[in-house]
């Protein structure tokens, strides 16, 4: 029988103090993936060891035997029923100020103190080394060992959106604490890295989602312009590739090739800063982003992209503020069926349009020169207007659409379901069923003029965002009959 080495760890441990909690978790989950790095390194040098290497997940577990006397409005910071519940914890280095939030929370709302020890879940090879530049995992072969024979490996069986879901099964009697396990969160921290080409360390709090690079240039203009600001709170801002300038006229050096989702974070100290995502075009890469970006449990997200105006009232340059959507993209129906409602969080939807209202200096019944609300159609196919328009445009009239794209739907259904507050404003770029193509002189001018606007809408709308507080903004319309106690 082959032997299993494993790091001694420290003996499970009850904390009422939270920042004492998370100091644990960390010193738990360094020892594990220190003792994994150590032992991966020795055995690509010196080859196949003789001993199965393995150390585990550190775990936050409460039990309670009553329910928490909270207030009723508060969706989270408690668990749904006395029992036990506990959540596996991945990089508590990254998640350190969500962690201390959510255990305090926890300790308060209950009276009862968190246990902190090592899961029995093991910790795969591939993540504990991630974080190390000097080592990297070889393909299958490379190595003169079998590495599933020595180390732990993903393991996809386990690694789902079961909680997310609605259809965990709780095994043992025990509850989960937290929608993701941290497995799960690994795995998306390494799918961030490979779309987007930056670390998941510097993703903000806010993070706006557009299907254009023109977007890019006047937030980075917007972000030089902050940085010369001492009064703006920002602290840096950081390129696809990592590449962070804290001085305004600082040049960026670009990589050689974009990512598939290049992305760019005007950073607070705090993490309260906002992230700009394009994430080009159609529903598959809106649920690829939001899939992982969910993991880091931001406090809103916003599409601010282009759609086609449905309406002959409406023109060129028009905002449109979705508070339904007509969900035609087909990538979420496995996971959130499509009968489930959409809500429109009020928060959200006032701040929108205020920002709106903020920019181009209108307001009340003037406002509705330039933008209206109602039904946003997202569909799969962007050439939808050369099919047969009976169909297609019966129902798009039947729901009241007044805007059609291929992104926000995707983007909300995944807010609801991975509870994270969003929102769509979009823009009319183009008319396609009264002939108003988009053509490319009509588009040069339509760029010119409007992006700029659009963008400084989604950042206003953000910043106020950023003033309120989280219990207001998380709105218990996200949440289910058997929530998970943190956010």
């Amino acid at each position: 029988m082959t032997t299993l080495l494993t790091p001694q760890a420290p003996a499970p441990e009850q904390f009422t103090d939270p920042a004492a909690a998370v100091a644990r978790l960390e010193e738990l989950y360094v020892q594990a993936t220190d003792f994994l790095c150590d032992s991966f390194a020795d055995a690509m040098e010196n080859g196949a060891p003789a001993a199965r290497f393995r150390a585990y997940y550190p775990e936050i577990r409460i039990k309670t035997s009553t329910y928490a006397q909270v207030d009723s409005r508060l969706s989270f910071g408690h668990v749904s029923e006395p029992g036990v519940h506990a959540t596996t914890v991945t990089r508590p280095d990254l998640f350190r100020s969500y962690l201390t939030q959510q255990i305090a929370l926890l300790i308060k709302n209950h009276g009862q103190p968190v246990t902190i020890a090592a899961s029995d879940t093991p910790i795969p090879v591939h993540f504990a080394v991630a974080n190390n530049p000097d080592l990297v995992v070889p393909h299958q072969g490379a190595a003169d060992f079998t590495l599933r024979d020595v180390f732990d490996v993903p393991d996809l069986t386990t690694t789902n959106d079961d909680i997310v879901n609605g259809v965990h099964d709780h095994e043992d009697a025990v509850g989960p604490l937290s929608l993701f396990t941290a497995q799960r969160v690994d795995y998306s921290l390494a799918r961030l890295a490979h779309y987007t080409a930056t670390d998941a360390g510097h993703f903000q709090n806010h993070v706006l989602f557009t299907n254009y690079q023109f977007y890019v240039s006047e937030f980075e203009n917007y972000a030089r312009e902050q940085l010369a600001d001492p009064a703006s709170g920002y602290t840096s801002f950081v390129s696809t590739g990592n590449a962070e300038i804290t001085d305004p006229k600082a040049p960026i050096e670009q990589p050689l090739k974009l990512p598939q989702m290049p992305t760019y974070h005007l950073k607070r100290k705090d993490g309260s800063g906002i992230t700009l995502v394009n994430i080009g075009v159609g529903p598959s890469n809106a649920k690829t982003a939001t899939d992982h970006i969910a993991v880091l449990r931001p406090h809103a997200w916003l599409m601010v992209g282009h759609c086609a105006g449905l309406r002959n009232t409406q023109a060129l340059g028009d905002f449109v503020l979705a508070h339904a959507y007509l969900r035609e993209d087909k990538v979420l129906d496995d996971d959130l069926p499509v009968w489930v409602p959409i809500p429109p969080l009020a928060e959200v939807q006032v701040a929108l349009e205020h920002a709106v209202a903020d920019v181009t200096k209108l307001e009340g019944y003037e406002l509705k020169r330039i933008m209206r609300t109602g039904t946003v159609a997202s569909v799969d196919n962007r050439n939808w207007e050369l099919r047969d328009q009976s169909g297609p445009v019966q129902r798009l009239s039947q729901s009241r659409a007044i805007a059609l794209d291929m992104e926000s739907a995707t983007i909300a259904a995944n807010g609801y379901r991975f509870r994270v507050p969003y929102g769509t404003l979009l823009c009319v770029s183009d008319k396609p069923l009264h002939g108003e193509l988009k053509l490319p002189g009509m588009a040069s001018s339509f760029y010119t003029t409007q992006v700029s606007r659009h963008l400084a809408i989604g950042i206003k709308a953000m910043e106020h965002l950023r003033g309120m507080p989280l219990e207001r903004l998380h709105s218990r319309k996200l949440r289910s009959f058997d929530e998970t106690a943190f956010l």
